[in-house]
């Protein structure tokens, strides 16, 4: 009788974790990498480009709600050059760069393997600018700069499986020195 109860209390223990990963499906700690649509605004006019990265986070599901804390690691190839800027023998060109972000989401999971959510948070981007004239070389310069911003966005996501899922997003950063970026990106994850 003693080795039945045991056995029972040890499959019951077994089972615990499984039983609270299906009655909250989105909570665990997340990895994705995410790609899609960058346009970068500032002064003068947008570029668009390809954005790319990878995110992590960890959400926590209570009942239908879900918490989460984020962060991300991305790259654009948003760039242009402009000519005849100043004088008829001039270029400038200005690229987006690396962009990090940290920040919070909160959402609602409207069936047992998908949520919806919006997000809110922290980012800092670095831009980059560049002037040339070949009639007057010594007027050449680059400068980089790291610029402070707010991150809102929506968003969709998808749970196949166990533990994969994609995620479908929207998002806006508004920077100082009037730059601001419109995303829309897909992302495939795994959560642990």
């Amino acid at each position: 009788m003693k080795k039945f109860i045991l056995a029972a209390l040890a499959a019951t223990a077994m089972a615990t974790p499984a039983l609270a990963q299906d009655a909250a499906p989105f909570t665990g700690f997340r990895l994705e990498g995410l790609v899609g649509y960058d346009h970068v605004k500032g002064n003068g006019g947008g570029r668009d480009g390809v954005a790319y990265g990878i995110g992590a986070g960890y959400d926590f599901q209570l009942g239908g709600a879900v918490l989460g804390i984020e962060g991300e690691a991305m790259d654009s190839s948003a760039k242009g050059c402009d000519t005849n800027f100043v004088t008829a023998t001039d270029r400038i060109c200005a690229n987006a760069k690396r962009d990090l972000y940290a920040g919070a989401r909160i959402g609602a999971a409207v069936t047992p393997n998908t949520l919806l959510y919006a997000k809110a948070g922290y980012t800092n981007a670095r831009f980059g600018v560049t002037y040339t004239d070949s009639a007057t070389p010594t007027a050449n310069f680059s400068a980089r700069d790291n610029l402070d911003g707010i991150r809102v966005g929506a968003g969709v996501e998808q749970k196949f499986g166990q533990n994969l899922y994609a995620k479908a997003e929207y998002r806006y950063s508004n920077y100082e020195q009037g730059i601001s970026r419109h995303q829309v990106v897909g992302g495939i994850g795994f959560r642990f």
